[in-house]
């Protein structure tokens, strides 16, 4: 792709609103627009990236058998009233359709809709367990959206479901999605400061897990235990003290980020929609259910608050929009050949094959946060090849066609 024909163009403007990095950034290097408070356009560099996200996360939910679903985003009143929360979940957009009169709402979570939908096709122990779920958009009337795309009114989230005919069979599938997520985090570059972190439970169970990114800009406070990655979430640390890992007492207070929450939802949902099995003997049961959040726009977000530095993005190698910017400084025959290598080698190129100073777009690469900087110059070309250098590296190097194809993509297989 070649940068002069992008949709978009990297802008030294940015609201007044715009009190975070992601906000900042994402505005900066054409990767989202902001239309309202909370709401955002993904522009197609921002696309790519989100689309990146949502592959790994695909990828591991079908890893651990989930079947993927799409749940529609507009639901009846009734579903909601039925579990009570109609009246009591205070950031649901609620409205009544202007023809029908019908009460509805937009999607903020999707319990009440997954469930009635399982009672369709359990109906026996050999019906379970069973595994659904959907990468969607979701819609929550937040008091006040901030922090970029990081809290909207209108955002990305995966959801898994999940149907058991006990608790004892829960607890192993929900040990199973903790080591799903650490391998979620791990590929998209978080995993370093993400921490497994218990939390209420609710009306569900004594306790739920979060994960929780250290970020100056979170708004959650997490107790922390450096050594065993594990932390506790703030609204319980006087009934936990301890690390759950090793009994350590003597926590870390940081700010955080909430990636995703997994809960023990029981049978809360099932009982309501009366969503039973008959077992070996014939009688019948409620199915135990749970439920497993991850927020891909917001794992994004979260990327570019912890991994940027003073420049700009600095994109983890699995979810970069493209694995190599090309600069050419006005050499485009030799820019051209050193992209199609790149192409034939399976590698995402971007040319900037602007009309720039060569200062411009050094700026806007690192502005644009893309892993590996390769650049066509004269100076390069005396020297023996091309210079590569890597974003979150000082130094660079010259390499021939060859050896520059090579090094890149053995970077990007490791």
């Amino acid at each position: 792709m070649k940068t002069s024909k992008l949709f978009t163009k990297t802008t030294k403007n940015i609201s007044k609103e715009a009190e975070s990095k992601n906000h900042e950034f994402l505005v900066r290097a054409g990767y989202v627009d902001q239309l309202m408070a909370g709401v955002y356009t993904y522009l197609p560099l921002g696309l790519k990236v989100l689309q990146k996200i949502e592959s790994i996360i695909r990828e591991e939910m079908t890893a651990i058998d989930g079947q993927e679903i799409l749940m529609p985003a507009l639901h009846p009143a009734e579903n909601w009233k039925k579990t009570g929360r109609w009246e009591t979940m205070d950031d649901l957009y609620r409205f009544t359709s202007y023809y029908s009169k019908s009460e509805v709402a937009l999607g903020g979570t999707h319990e009440e809709i997954v469930s009635p939908l399982a009672k369709k096709f359990i109906f026996s122990y050999k019906d379970l367990p069973k595994y659904v779920f959907q990468i969607q958009t979701k819609f929550r009337d937040e008091k006040r959206a901030k922090s970029g795309i990081l809290r909207g009114r209108e955002f990305r989230m995966k959801d898994l479901y999940s149907f058991h005919t006990d608790e004892k069979d829960l607890n192993s599938y929900y040990d199973k999605v903790i080591k799903s997520y650490e391998q979620i985090f791990k590929r998209v570059g978080l995993a370093e400061k993400t921490y497994l972190t218990f939390a209420s439970g609710g009306t569900f169970s004594k306790f739920s897990h979060e994960f929780q990114t250290e970020s100056t800009v979170g708004e959650d406070v997490t107790y922390i235990c450096r050594d065993c990655k594990m932390g506790i979430n703030k609204e319980i640390i006087l009934t936990q003290k301890e690390c759950p890992g090793c009994g350590k007492t003597d926590l870390e207070q940081v700010s955080t980020i909430e990636v995703a929450n997994i809960f023990k939802l029981k049978t809360k949902f099932t009982d309501q929609f009366k969503v039973h099995y008959l077992d070996e003997k014939g009688r019948e049961n409620s199915v135990v259910m749970g439920c497993y959040g991850i927020g891909p726009s917001r794992i994004m977000g979260t990327i570019v608050e912890v991994l940027s530095d003073e420049k700009g993005i600095v994109w983890p190698k699995e979810v970069t929009p493209y694995q190599v910017h090309l600069v050419d400084l006005n050499l485009e025959k030799d820019a051209e050949k050193v992209s199609k290598a790149l192409e034939h080698a399976g590698l995402e190129v971007l040319w900037d094959d602007r009309e720039e100073s060569a200062g411009f777009k050094f700026a806007d690469a690192d502005l644009m946060g893309i892993p590996v900087r390769v650049v066509v110059s004269e100076k390069s070309l005396k020297a023996g090849g091309y210079e590569i250098k890597f974003r979150n590296e000082d130094k660079a190097e010259i390499l021939d066609e060859k050896e520059l194809v090579k090094k890149i993509k053995d970077y990007y297989v490791k």
